[in-house]
Formats: structure tokens, C-alpha cells, sequence
């Protein structure tokens, strides 16, 4: 499955919507029949491509913020290395981060584990403002702000455009180097 999987992202990377489950088998080097024992259709495949960033993204989330909750850098480090690691999460095929952030079927279930998702990320956030002394007396509200404006910029900005790495990181240091 992990093969199809990644024959998927590569497919879907280049080809988009046009791509299909002849050329995801193709690619991965199996029979269509093999391909379909796993995934019934196309909006199959790429829901699970979806499903596995969220939990690889939130596996890699969980242990930098054990690490920063242990270390307590300053405020500007802690952005900076958060920022860093969604930013690498995002990096590499923006065809395929388009259509999963818009495309990719979602059950009421599915949302649900998403919002649990952004609720933990927001929760660390607002540990962090609160821990360096940011925020005020919104600090979650502000959390919450900056974990959606994040994913925006991810899913809207950078991936459609296709902006460099380079210069989305250009972008993080002038936000956390101006007052």
C-alpha cells in the first residue's frame, strides 16, 4: 500500500485532477486489480494521502513541542522551529497539497479528528505565548488566529502559488523580527 501511496503523490503532483488509477498503477508497478484491492476510486487514494500527511505532520508536531516544552527557548526560536517544521511539511509537491487541502472527501468524522488536530497545535501555541509573556488576555483566541492564518498561507498562498521555500522563510523572519 505504501508503494501505491507514494506512486499516488507523485501522479497526483504532476498531473492533478487529470491523473488516474491506471496511471497510479502504472507508476507504482502494480495491476489495476492490486490497486483496487486497497482504494475503490481515485478520491479514495487521495484521501488517504491526506489522512497520512495529518498523522505524519502531527506525529512530527508532538515531538518538537515535548522538545520545546522541555527546553523553553525563547519565543522567537520556538516560532521560528515550529514555522520551520510545518513549512517542511509542506514543502515538496504543492500540486498534490492543493487538491488534498481541497479536494480530499472528509467524513463528520474525519473533521472531527482535524479540529482535535488544530486544537492541539492552537493549545501549544497559546503555551507558548503564555510562557514568554505574549498574547494578553486572548491568548487562546490569538492561538488560534495564528494556527489558521498558518494553515491559509500554506494551503492558499505557497502551495498555489508555488512560492519558494526560501522565501516563505523570508516571510517568517520579518513576521517574528518585527515588533
Amino acid at each position: 500500500m505504501d508503494v501505491i501511496l507514494e506512486a499516488a503523490a507523485q501522479v497526483f503532483d504532476r498531473e492533478g485532477l487529470r491523473a488516474t488509477t491506471n496511471r497510479v498503477a502504472e507508476r507504482a508497478g502494480v495491476s489495476i486489480g492490486s490497486l483496487y484491492q486497497y482504494f475503490p476510486d481515485k478520491q479514495a487514494v487521495l484521501h488517504a494521502l491526506a489522512e497520512r500527511h495529518i498523522r505524519e505532520t502531527d506525529a512530527r508536531l508532538r515531538v518538537l513541542f515535548a522538545r520545546l516544552r522541555a527546553e523553553c527557548p525563547p519565543f522567537e526560536q520556538t516560532t521560528r522551529e515550529v514555522l520551520e517544521l510545518v513549512v517542511e511539511a509542506h514543502r515538496g509537491r504543492p500540486g498534490l497539497h492543493r487538491l488534498m487541502h481541497r479536494l480530499a472527501p472528509r467524513s463528520v468524522t474525519e473533521l472531527d479528528a482535524i479540529d482535535e488536530f488544530e486544537d492541539r497545535v492552537a493549545a501549544e501555541i497559546a503555551f507558548h505565548l503564555r510562557r514568554c509573556e505574549r498574547g494578553g488576555d486572548d491568548t487562546e483566541r490569538l492561538a488560534r488566529t495564528v494556527v489558521h492564518a498558518v494553515d491559509a498561507h500554506l494551503h492558499r498562498v505557497m502551495v498555489r502559488d508555488e512560492m519558494s521555500v526560501d522565501t516563505l522563510r523570508e516571510l517568517v523572519e520579518r513576521l517574528i523580527a518585527e515588533p
